[in-house]
């Protein structure tokens, strides 16, 4: 089944009580040549543990729950598995742990080396062409909190796997596998950036434009042909410069946001036939399955259980 929410990772057994060294924030750290990679484990319930990177940090949740901040940045909000908190370099995590006691939270942080990321990023900008010839990968740090991609949950876990395996190729493959995670963070960024504000963006970027364009199109076909015309690329390049910086093919992505307007009109108890016709199906069968595929149920299944919550019981 295909969804859009978040992925969530692997996750290690939890340390038996006889062997944390700490109940609190018990870390286990594996040693790369250009990243530290740390498992936090918390047993008991705590308030206000400070955390500090010096270097640009990725964390992500395993299990349980933290209640935190990035001090001097944010308000306090809650922190579960399947999202991932970027903490730049001097920033401090401010975290409550408030169902420890019952449940044991589990993150991991990776603390890359400054030199690794800025090589890496021009290798991306020499190598990998963008829509938009004058913007640039960058990792921001305005874009901290994210629900993890499929994309990204899949490179965290290859680089977990490496790290905690003993293999006397670690650190080359560790390197490879940093590079994939820098490149899905960043794509993962881009997708929320683009989401969040391709209106804004659809003035100055190709790429927002044509994510603006293909949202106020669904009710028709979408060519990938007439696509890459929009944005002044051939049609290979189009596709495959599409991926780069969104993760996922563009076809895809039109798929994906086809299911969403579907979902929207069915709130609004239109048919399965004037849904599958406003969201670009010319066959109702067809739109049927691929709703189905992506939702686990049927559009009117769907509906039938959005309006019974909606009904009174005498």
């Amino acid at each position: 089944m295909i969804r859009e929410d978040k992925h969530l990772l692997y996750t290690p057994e939890l340390t038996g009580h006889e062997q944390l060294q700490n109940i609190i924030e018990n870390k286990t750290t594996f040693t790369l040549n250009n990243c530290e990679f740390s498992l936090f484990e918390t047993h008991k319930r705590a308030e206000d543990v400070k955390l500090k990177f010096n270097d640009l940090t990725f964390t992500a949740m395993l299990r349980g729950k933290k209640h935190m901040k990035l001090k001097d940045k944010t308000d306090y909000f809650d922190y579960f598995p399947g999202e991932t908190v970027l903490v730049s370099p001097g920033e401090t995590m401010v975290i409550d742990f408030p169902e420890a006691d019952e449940t044991p939270s589990q993150c991991i942080s990776l603390s890359f080396s400054p030199d690794f990321v800025e090589n890496s990023l021009n290798y991306f900008n020499t190598k990998l062409t963008k829509i938009d010839n004058d913007s640039s990968w960058r990792i921001s740090s305005e874009q901290f909190y994210l629900f993890n991609s499929l994309p990204l949950a899949s490179a965290t876990n290859n680089l977990m796997r490496i790290a905690m395996e003993d293999n006397m190729n670690k650190d080359l493959m560790a390197d490879l596998a940093l590079k994939e995670l820098l490149v899905r963070l960043m794509q993962t960024q881009a997708s929320k950036l683009i989401e969040n504000d391709y209106k804004k963006l659809k003035n100055t970027s190709r790429l927002a434009f044509i994510i603006d364009y293909i949202k106020n199109n669904l009710h028709q076909k979408l060519s990938i042909e007439h696509l890459a015309k929009l944005a002044f690329v051939s049609k290979s390049n189009f596709f495959k410069l599409f991926k780069y910086e969104i993760g996922i093919a563009p076809n895809e992505f039109i798929l994906i946001e086809r299911i969403k307007r579907a979902k929207e009109l069915l709130k609004e108890n239109q048919s399965i036939k004037e849904v599958a016709f406003g969201t670009g199906f010319s066959d109702t069968n067809h739109f049927i399955k691929t709703f189905k595929t992506f939702e686990g149920l049927t559009p009117k299944n769907y509906q039938r259980n959005l309006f019974s919550k909606y009904k009174i019981v005498s």
